[in-house]
């Protein structure tokens, strides 16, 4: 009987606890350590630490670990409630928080209408971060569609990308990742999907930007703006690119110029603003933005996709949009 997600957490979290209290690390650190352990099927020891005790113990609390049977989708549950954990236990900032399950399942639906694969096919995260929301989508995608499906994520911080690492090795997800920052060309092909949780605010290096076309005119650009203009360059021709952006990505003094981008290479197809609840404010709320590129079979949809996810304690009016989102992407751009 397969272990559930909770049980593999206890037991994980475990492993966890006590290779902290032996390394006298940081609660990141021990969470890796932990997992790398994991995934080469031993303690991993250095200058008799941890001790034999230790070692020990651990080895038997990883055979009352069944990762092995688990699913990927359940492995990168743990992995997330682990890094949760992190978060709490050292006081992690901000921008490190990852794209909570509710929203990487309304992005995956997406994803997954949009795209109908007979043959195996490529997906990129250009802030991939730790990773959650890009496995994520690829685990729902891999539930819907057999094709084999090959990742790349890119980020620019090595503690995230070491997350994100140890998260692909453990679901045995067939992913590259990259340290770099995804403003600069990038080292991965053309593909046929974009995901991406985007950061929100100025991108500081303007002679980074010189190429761009959503670049401000002057001072600092938008770094959201940038990166999806960035995701476009890199997708296939008729490829789908999803975003979280803020609602009011079109009501900025800067959105004149990135409308007229949008034109120039990708057809807007639609944009619908998250469950209110889900945020403090109304200024805070976010959306998801679909664009698809020209060229291939791509056309402009007669109809965009506009609206706003119901309340999820409204099941029935939910489940209701998301039947309208099928019946959308089947009118409009099949």
């Amino acid at each position: 009987m397969q272990q559930t997600p909770q049980k593999l957490f206890e037991l994980f979290d475990q492993g966890t606890e006590i290779l902290q209290a032996a390394l006298r690390s940081s609660y990141l650190d021990a969470m890796l350590e932990n997992a790398e352990n994991i995934i080469d099927g031993h303690v991993a020891v250095e200058d008799g630490v941890p001790d034999q005790k230790t070692v020990a113990q651990l080895t038997q609390l990883y055979k009352e670990l069944d990762l092995p049977a688990a699913s990927p989708e359940a492995i990168r549950q743990v992995l997330q409630l682990s890094f949760l954990k992190v978060i709490r236990k050292d006081a992690i900032q901000a921008n490190h928080q990852m794209t909570p399950d509710t929203i990487g399942f309304l992005m995956a639906f997406l994803i997954e209408k949009v795209s109908d694969f007979d043959r195996p096919y490529t997906i990129f995260d250009p802030t991939v971060g730790t990773g959650n929301l890009l496995t994520t989508v690829i685990n729902q995608l891999q539930k819907a569609n057999s094709e084999p499906v090959h990742g790349y994520g890119i980020d620019n911080d090595p503690a995230m990308l070491e997350v994100a690492s140890a998260s692909i090795a453990l679901q045995k997800l067939d992913v590259d990742l990259f340290h770099q920052d995804a403003i600069n060309a990038l080292d991965i092909p053309q593909c046929d999907l974009a995901v991406a949780d985007l950061p929100i605010g100025y991108y500081p290096l303007d002679k980074n930007t010189s190429g761009y076309q959503t670049r401000a005119q002057e001072g600092h650009s938008y770094v959201h703006h940038l990166l999806i203009e960035q995701s476009m360059n890199y997708l296939q021709p008729g490829g789908f690119g999803v975003f979280l952006v803020p609602s009011n990505i079109f009501q900025t003094k800067e959105s004149q110029t990135f409308v007229k981008w949008i034109h120039s290479v990708a057809y807007l197809q639609g944009l619908i603003n998250l469950p209110a609840e889900l945020f403090a404010n109304q200024g805070a709320q976010k959306a998801i933005l679909l664009l698809q590129r020209h060229g291939g079979q791509s056309k402009q949809a007669p109809k965009v996709l506009l609206g706003e996810f119901p309340s999820f304690k409204q099941p029935r009016e939910f489940s209701a949009f998301m039947q309208e989102i099928d019946q959308w992407v089947k009118t409009n751009l099949k």
